[in-house]
């Protein structure tokens, strides 16, 4: 049964709500009545008046409160909240290590993680992602499911396991796409991601709201280009050999924001054939196959999306050469394919700067 209590369960207001649900009992009300019939075994099978008359206790109450809630007993619901609780605060990292490959000091430093209830946001280098997560504290190890609102990852889930010690975290998490980890491990093409993170701070972190969902605004735009996965089957050309490799980040600009310049030195674009992919901070910003118009000018450039929530789509750019850097600006999918590089509205539009390492 899925798991139903409100956004940044209280105990404190969870007991309180199970002595409300005894005294709307004993006070005749047929809600009340029908939360112990449905929810309480004991209670289960008799009328309304004969659970007035079985004398129920408040600890009867909180049973009937934890079932409806999703949970076995008062006690599970109780360790769930409890440690959700625990949880709560800011995080910095101590690790991190991605599909077997450690990831350098210095590209975690500028990370955290706050958690407030069941809300949490992740600033990173390449972007802030924000969501809610649950957890199952009966599980061994006790498993974790993040839901991704706000941000690059916006309407994916991934699914891990952790545990908490004090003021250690672990967390191994497969990132979007991948299966629950089993262990506390990664290897290449696992696509888990292996969290240490100790806490900086215990104190509820403010304004983590755990985001606002992107399916208002994406309504608003228009339908996504249709895409024949055929289309980019194209052969290898001369420039498309040239952006092979794997190239350095000089300038990211997303919907208007530019990228700090220290932070740059954590992404690379990597692209073999026609398929390639932009790495921020271990995590995947961008995965396509990509083609190219060099007819027009500035060159058109098709990208079918391979992950993420844009799987399938197609997003429309244009790119050209700064010296022997390649830039591109690319629209999400939806939007048109912007005519140059000056005079664009900023918001849906990513603009970046590449330099072959």
């Amino acid at each position: 049964m899925a798991k139903t209590l409100p956004a940044r369960p209280n105990l404190d207001h969870l007991r309180r709500q199970a002595k409300v649900l005894l005294a709307g009992l004993n006070d005749g009300d047929p809600a009340a009545a029908k939360t112990f019939i449905t929810h309480l075994p004991e209670a289960k099978g008799l009328k309304p008046a004969a659970v007035r008359k079985a004398g129920f206790r408040l600890a009867d109450a909180q049973s009937a409160l934890a079932r409806k809630s999703g949970f076995a007993s008062w006690p599970a619901l109780s360790r769930h909240v409890e440690q959700l609780r625990a949880l709560e605060g800011e995080w910095a990292f101590a690790g991190l290590e991605v599909d077997g490959n450690r990831m350098p000091a210095a590209m975690m430093g500028s990370s955290r993680l706050l958690m407030d209830g069941d809300r949490f946001r992740m600033d990173s280098p390449e972007a802030s992602y924000d969501g809610v997560f649950t957890i199952d504290v009966e599980a061994q190890p006790c498993q974790i499911d993040i839901e991704f609102v706000e941000g690059p990852e916006a309407g994916n889930w991934s699914y891990g396991i952790y545990e908490l010690e004090d003021d250690d975290l672990t967390i191994c998490l497969g990132l979007v796409g991948a299966p629950r980890p089993k262990a506390f491990r990664t290897q290449a093409g696992s696509g888990h991601a292996l969290e240490h993170l100790r806490r900086a701070s215990p104190a509820r972190p403010a304004s983590v709201t755990g985001g606002k969902s992107s399916k208002t605004a994406a309504s608003a735009l228009p339908a996504p280009a249709k895409a024949d996965p055929r289309a980019f089957d194209v052969p290898m050309t001369p420039l498309l050999r040239r952006l092979e490799g794997e190239w350095a980040a000089i300038e990211l600009v997303m919907d208007g924001e530019p990228m700090r310049a220290e932070w740059l030195a954590f992404g690379s674009r990597r692209a073999v054939g026609n398929e390639m992919k932009v790495i921020f901070n271990g995590q995947t910003m961008a995965h396509a196959k990509v083609k190219v118009d060099e007819s027009v000018s500035p060159m058109a450039v098709d990208y079918l999306n391979l992950a993420g929530k844009s799987k399938g789509t197609v997003s429309l750019g244009i790119m050209d050469w700064v010296g022997d850097e390649a830039r591109f600006l690319i629209a999400a999918p939806g939007l048109p394919r912007p005519p140059a590089f000056e005079g664009f509205q900023p918001k849906g539009h990513t603009l970046s700067r590449w330099k072959k390492r």
